[in-house]
């Protein structure tokens, strides 16, 4: 029985998700789901490796080797609640935390980098590491993101229907899988990123709980216009983004022409309607024919954000991956295992038509146990 590992922490940046997954020629089934929440002293240093700062190679490297102290107790979890030793898995596939995201940029090819010690985490588990897995389609001409439409369309695809697949992390990003199984896939815009960043600058609060503070305001229409004119949501896909644009300071000059002295909760709700109208601009754009959204991350269980959305969506089932037995918070770090059992077989691990790169590629790269 192959098991792999499946390690994400991503761009809402409240902890790291695990799952010990089985895969094999039946798919693929998840045997132990675990979670381990950063403490707020590597959390706010990942937030802040974001932008340019003194001294970033040192920080980088002592906040990697913390990232992957939380990353061994949460395999630890996973090994323990699945009853497996590590001896067993023939894998970990280790997403690592993005802190830049710039393919194309500045010399025609850009980078991508995701804070990570891949040697440390095989050292530490004893479990052979893949990670790095962005790169090798940035270097070959892609966007590095999003990787998981494949995973998505091996997951969720049925045939002659087309459906959805969206992840509501830090940013939002959609899978569109065709009737036929075909999948395209790209970044939309921001999801968590602006709606967490601020909720806990004016609550003190991590996140929204359940988009509860959003629903108590008002949508400013003014606000929401000029937000919807960012040149990124009108750019054909492939296309992938991330905090290098979407962030509090990127804010900042339209809450000053658009919502100065604007009540807190209602630039909240409006950050809220911004990110389901990207979405839904989005769909209405590219998916064509889709009758059923899938929606999977922590935004899943934003309760108010899923009602902005089938609001904007009312010929659409909107509902989490669970209806199709994969919790909506197992997903991502599901699409690593799987991603790092396809770098074990060789076989590509992204999807031209959702990246733009040049062809498939084997992505990752191997750290032995």
């Amino acid at each position: 029985m192959p098991l792999y590992i499946g390690l994400m922490s991503g761009t809402s940046l409240d902890g790291a998700d695990a799952v010990l997954a089985d895969i094999g020629e039946h798919g693929l089934r998840v045997l132990a789901h675990g979670y381990e929440a950063f403490d707020a002293p590597l959390r706010a240093e990942l937030l802040a490796l974001n932008r340019p700062g003194d001294n970033e190679l040192h920080r980088a490297a002592l906040a990697a080797n913390r990232l992957v102290q939380a990353y061994t107790r949460v395999v630890q979890t996973v090994l323990r609640d699945g009853d497996t030793p590590a001896t067993a898995v023939r894998a970990i596939g280790a997403h690592g935390q993005t802190v830049r995201h710039r393919p194309g940029d500045f010399d025609g090819l850009g980078y991508t980098l995701q804070i990570n010690n891949g040697a440390l985490l095989a050292e530490c588990t004893g479990i052979d590491v893949v990670c790095d897995f962005r790169s090798r389609d940035v270097a070959a001409g892609g966007q590095g993101a999003p990787l998981v439409p494949a995973f998505h369309a091996a997951m969720f695809a049925r045939a002659g229907e087309a459906v959805a697949v969206l992840n509501l992390g830090g940013i939002s990003n959609l899978s569109l899988i065709d009737p036929i199984g075909s999948v395209r896939g790209f970044d939309c815009g921001p999801a968590n990123a602006l709606l967490d960043g601020w909720c806990e600058q004016h609550t003190g609060q991590p996140y929204d709980d359940g988009g509860r503070w959003a629903a108590s305001g008002q949508v400013l229409v003014p606000l929401l216009a000029a937000l919807l004119s960012e040149p990124y949501l009108h750019k054909p896909p492939p296309k992938s983004t991330g905090r290098d644009l979407f962030n509090l300071a990127w804010l900042a000059p339209f809450l000053a022409a658009h919502a100065a002295g604007a009540a807190p909760q209602d630039v909240q709700a409006t950050l809220a309607e911004f990110s389901a109208c990207a979405v839904a601009d989005d769909l209405t754009r590219h998916g064509t024919g889709t009758a059923e959204l899938l929606v999977c991350g922590g935004g899943a269980f934003n309760e108010d954000l899923l009602a902005r959305l089938q609001h904007r969506l009312p010929d659409m089932q909107v509902h989490s991956t669970a209806v199709r037995g994969l919790p909506p918070m197992q997903v991502e770090a599901a699409a690593f295992a799987w991603l790092a059992h396809a770098f074990c077989e060789r076989e590509p691990g992204n999807r031209v038509e959702a990246t733009g790169a040049r062809g498939p590629r084997v992505l990752g790269a191997l750290y032995p146990r």
